[in-house]
């Protein structure tokens, strides 16, 4: 009976120990996963996609419960969550830049600009404030909110409407990669606007924050895009840095 037991006792330790291989085996699988998502975003210009400070989490938690088998499965099943979040976001891009459902300028620009992953929305009442012809916001940083009567302005152009667009985009880069762009707006005065300005300007050959449309062949409008600034050649500069700094990198997470 003693020799039973004993064989018993250790057949239990066997096979709480391969459970907690299997468990292991598992998470390092989801992790795989992860990784093999990951790796065809990298390179987007959108930090935030990729939140690595929760799979960072989520690889130090398996190591706090490498003994607890019910701890590690839900910890499995949260990775595999995050990965699922980021896939179903990734799987959408593709459709979305190939179609300009508004035909307009604006969404043309977005949608080249931003490789699929910004949407352009036309409404009456957009959150913007009651001048603004567009804006961004940080609860939603990949729509770009767009008043509809700019589409038949008739003091805005095709070349105003992309030159706006390309302000708006430079605001979902903020969003979207705050350590890069909290460094870059040191030379702003601490301005975002001023800084999507400055995009604009730096990366849209020929735009102008001013511009004259014809109202026939004696007369014009004057029409004034931005925020009254240009950037200088230094701040330029800073645009082109903070750009190359911008996107989704693949890091290694410890556990």
């Amino acid at each position: 009976d003693d020799q039973r037991q004993q064989i018993d006792d250790q057949q239990q330790r066997l096979d709480e120990q391969q459970e907690m291989i299997d468990r292991k085996e598992q998470f390092g699988a989801a992790m795989n996963d992860l990784y093999a998502t990951v790796d065809p975003l990298v390179g987007l210009p959108y930090a935030t996609i990729v939140p690595w400070y929760r799979v960072e989490d989520l690889a130090d938690r398996a190591w706090i419960h490498r003994r607890n088998p019910a701890a590690l499965d839900q910890d499995v099943a949260d990775l595999r969550r995050l990965t699922s979040e980021i896939s179903v976001h990734s799987a959408a891009v593709a459709a979305q830049a190939a179609s300009n459902a508004s035909g307009t300028a604006w969404e043309a620009t977005l949608d080249s600009l931003g490789r699929g992953w910004v949407s352009t929305v036309f409404e009456d009442a957009t959150p913007c404030g009651a001048t603004a012809l567009a804006c961004v916001s940080g609860a939603e940083p990949f729509t770009v909110h767009v008043r509809a009567g700019s589409r038949t302005d008739p003091t805005m152009t095709d070349w105003i409407r992309t030159g706006a667009a390309y302000h708006e985009y430079a605001h979902v880069l903020q969003f979207t990669n705050p350590q890069p762009t909290d460094d870059a707006l040191a030379s702003f005065g601490g301005d975002v606007e001023t800084m999507a300005d400055c995009y604009a300007l730096t990366f849209l050959d020929g735009w102008s924050l001013d511009h004259e449309v014809a109202i026939d062949a004696y007369s014009y409008y004057e029409v004034n895009v931005g925020y009254g600034y240009t950037c200088d050649a230094n701040q330029r500069q800073v645009i082109r840095d903070w750009v190359g700094r911008l996107g989704v990198t693949r890091q290694v997470v410890g556990g």
